[in-house]
């Protein structure tokens, strides 16, 4: 029986896209002749957390409002795999679904994105307002800058520059990764300045830079697709990161930031950074661990580590 086009489900906006596109690009150059591919659909799924955009991501549902209705149309079969910003999928899939492969990770920097002539976190204006949504880049930024005042931001990459414009913030912090798959940068926006946050000011959220396709555990034919595209090294990192996340509980609410890498004697090393009471300046606390395990064992390095914050 012959079978129809894959059918990718996917978010709407402009970086989904780009995202959804990379992905099945590198499909179809792994599989050239494959016509499913060659004759796939995308389809374009609004989400709750692309329909609701004037309240905080915490106080409605977290990250995962970016991919419920998403995994939902995968479980009830209207798409055969998904792909999502890994950083945006709960620790935890919903029964029935698995990570089949992610791509190559991008660049996992944050970027600090000022009016110039500001330049870098330093050089701020006391009690500068800065846009972010995240509890984790909230947190490292008053580790260094207590002073800050951090304002709920929200909206798809163009959104923010123009309400660092319109809203009179001093600045806002975005993933490089999405940066660079949109273009953005200093040349399109000469009257900005664009400074890259090292991973010392700022660790990544967990699979920050990775993206992450999605299907059903029993869809044997999409698994052995995927599996092709599979980038081991990236796949071995976020497993420790997600590892470590799950074990802490981490959700909407936690200041969690991971970092794993494959060191040149192949093991996996991983850093990571925990800001329990984040929202209490006086209080604040970085718990900060550095681990180092076989590649082979991500899972269990992530729960060691996490171990460590306890």
């Amino acid at each position: 029986m012959q079978q129809g086009p894959y059918r990718i489900g996917s978010r709407g906006s402009a970086l989904a896209q780009r995202q959804t596109h990379l992905v099945l690009q590198s499909l179809k150059d792994t599989f050239p002749h494959n016509d499913r591919l060659s004759k796939a659909e995308i389809i374009w799924i609004k989400t709750s957390g692309d329909k609701i955009v004037d309240r905080p991501l915490a106080d409605i549902g977290g990250k995962a409002l970016f991919c419920k209705e998403i995994q939902q149309a995968l479980l009830d079969k209207e798409i055969d795999f998904a792909v999502h910003s890994l950083k945006d999928l709960e620790h935890t899939l919903p029964q029935g679904l698995i990570i089949a492969a992610v791509l190559e990770r991008e660049d996992c920097h944050d970027v600090l994105i000022t009016p110039a002539p500001t330049s870098s976190l330093a050089n701020l204006k006391p009690e500068s307002r800065v846009g972010t949504c995240a509890p984790r880049r909230a947190a490292q930024l008053l580790h260094l800058r207590p002073d800050l005042q951090i304002v709920p931001l929200r909206g798809n990459v163009p959104t923010r520059l123009k309400k660092l414009e319109d809203e009179g913030l001093d600045a806002i912090v975005l993933a490089l990764a999405g940066l660079k798959r949109l273009g953005i940068w200093k040349e399109d926006h000469p009257h900005l300045n664009f400074d890259i946050l090292s991973f010392e000011h700022m660790l990544p959220a967990a699979g920050q830079g990775a993206l992450a396709i999605e299907c059903r555990e029993d869809n044997d034919d999409v698994k052995t697709l995927l599996k092709e595209i599979n980038h081991w090294e990236t796949y071995t990192c976020i497993q420790a990161e997600r590892a470590l996340l799950k074990e802490l509980g981490g959700n909407c609410h936690t200041a969690i930031a991971a970092l794993a890498t494959i060191t040149t004697e192949k093991k996996l090393e991983l850093t990571a950074a925990y800001f329990p009471d984040y929202l209490d300046c006086k209080k604040s606390r970085k718990l900060f661990i550095c681990q180092t395990g076989p590649s082979d064992q991500p899972i269990q390095l992530g729960q060691k580590a996490a171990s460590t914050f306890k």
